[in-house]
């Protein structure tokens, strides 16, 4: 096993001791596992209904908790202290992003168990969603770094499930309100129009717009992460 597995592993095990003892952040992998179970109950049987607990486990546990993780280090004092380690930027940014990721998976998987969702293809759709999670992953960092302390990482992040997770409603008021078009290339709408196309006989073709707009959307909020990182890294 090579240092630097051992580091990521380290700063996991670190993450996931402190995460389960603050319930404040740990009761949020059940919010989403409820909203779904809701949906379900409700009978709301369509692509949109099944993603709505999956676009909230984004930014409800995936930046969210990401967002927390990367505050409270700050609040201790202790990022400083991370920076400076043996440590390099993709150990430590893989290291705090394994308990979130891994919680994000757990948690869609539930929730599509929960709402009987079966996607029309599985391989297509799982890279989809890590590629999402690895977004959304950005984003908690980028929001963690210049969050100040938990309780503030609470209200910075309210903007991103805003306008992720509720964004691709407003595709219904399109007609109405042609501006509203914009929310078509939210990841969060990009991953519904994906999974649309799965459901129907399609090309690779047609997976070029929702994958590239993903991917374009990693590129900017990764770029924005690390160029943060670092600033810190020597404030």
């Amino acid at each position: 096993m090579s240092t630097s597995v051992k580091r990521i592993q380290a700063i996991l095990i670190k993450d996931y001791k402190e995460t389960s003892r603050n319930m404040a952040v740990s009761s949020m992998l059940f919010l989403p596992l409820i909203l779904a179970a809701f949906y379900s109950r409700a009978g709301f049987d369509s692509i949109q209904g099944h993603f709505m607990g999956i676009n909230f486990t984004f930014t409800m546990v995936c930046t969210y908790i990401q967002c927390c993780l990367i505050a409270e280090e700050k609040e201790k004092n202790t990022l400083r202290s991370l920076m400076l380690s043996p440590a390099s930027t993709p150990e430590i940014l893989i290291g705090k992003s394994s308990l979130t990721f891994l919680s994000t998976m757990i948690v869609i998987v539930g929730c599509m168990i929960l709402t009987e969702y079966m996607p029309g293809n599985v391989a297509v759709m799982a890279i989809a969603l890590i590629l999402s999670a690895v977004f959304y992953l950005a984003v908690g960092t980028f929001l963690g770094l210049y969050a100040k302390s938990v309780m503030e990482s609470s209200v910075i992040v309210l903007p991103v499930l805003g306008i992720f997770s509720l964004g691709p409603m407003a595709m219904a008021f399109v007609d109405s309100y042609p501006i509203l078009k914009i929310v078509e290339w939210l990841p969060s709408t990009q991953i519904i129009l994906l999974a649309e196309i799965l459901e129907e006989s399609f090309t690779l073709g047609d997976l070029v717009q929702p994958f590239a707009a993903i991917i374009g959307w990693i590129v900017v909020a990764t770029i924005a992460t690390i160029i943060a990182f670092n600033k810190r890294m020597v404030d």
